[in-house]
């Protein structure tokens, strides 16, 4: 997707597509590409799908958190001009859709989540891959995934080119502890919005309990489950994914 990409201001992103906005919050470490599958299936389908490129490391380290992530995000929405939008999130992304939504509401048409994070923070936490240790990062990459040879080369580099970046090492972890502190167990119950929820069944980064929690605890959402699917589900089941959440919107009039 990065011939796609568009710089303007301070907003680097893809675009494409006419309808309901959909805005897509990718995760601590997933490149835009990983929603190349659901970015060109919604923008064929009466959709305008907007992938923007979080600042996760050109921040300031003190601004490096989900606050800032969300004020990015509204920024980018009054760039762009748009009132509302469907907010689609995988892991950290979620987070983000879900601290947004906390704070500016009216401007969340729907949101969807997969993978996300929130409630249970194991994601960014407990191990953090080892600088220099290439074969531990292909590890770690690959047990993101059911089907581990989805973490082709390319991914593996790109995570290792992060990790071994003193600095993008130092905002990982910083966005790591404010992800901690911003739970957002408490806020969910308050959340009015239509969620959709969709999960890996195999997803060993946020189990499928913590799809289960979201469910109960957000008071107009339909869980729906992706069999042999681990943490990125948009990206190892695209077809899958895409259908179930085009049908839903279609369910749901959004």
């Amino acid at each position: 997707m990065t011939e796609q990409l568009k710089t303007e201001g301070k907003f680097t992103y893809a675009e494409a597509g006419k309808g309901p906005a959909i805005i897509v919050l990718h995760g601590l470490m997933g490149a835009l590409s990983n929603f190349g599958d659901t970015f060109n299936h919604f923008s064929n389908n009466g959709y305008h799908v907007l992938i923007p490129e979080l600042p996760l490391y050109s921040l300031p380290l003190l601004k490096t958190n989900v606050k800032s992530m969300a004020s990015f995000l509204k920024d980018f929405m009054e760039f762009k001009k748009l009132d509302k939008a469907i907010l689609l999130g995988n892991s950290l992304g979620g987070h983000i859709g879900l601290y947004f939504t906390k704070h500016y509401p009216k401007k969340v048409n729907a949101l969807v989540l997969t993978g996300s994070s929130g409630l249970y923070e194991k994601a960014m936490g407990d191990s953090f891959p080892k600088r220099g240790n290439y074969e531990f990062i292909e590890e770690k990459t690959r047990a993101v995934f059911y089907d581990p040879d989805i973490a082709d080369k390319q991914m593996v580099d790109d995570v290792f080119k992060i990790v071994n970046d003193r600095s993008a090492v130092i905002r990982t972890l910083a966005m790591a502890k404010s992800a901690i502190r911003h739970n957002m167990a408490n806020d969910l119950p308050d959340m009015k919005q239509p969620t959709c929820i969709i999960w890996g069944k195999q997803d060993t980064v946020t189990p499928p309990e913590v799809a289960e929690d979201f469910h109960k605890l957000l008071p107009d959402s339909d869980l729906f489950w992706i069999d042999k699917c681990g943490h990125a589900a948009m990206m190892e089941r695209p077809e899958e994914f895409n259908k179930i959440l085009l049908d839903w919107f279609t369910s749901r009039n959004i």
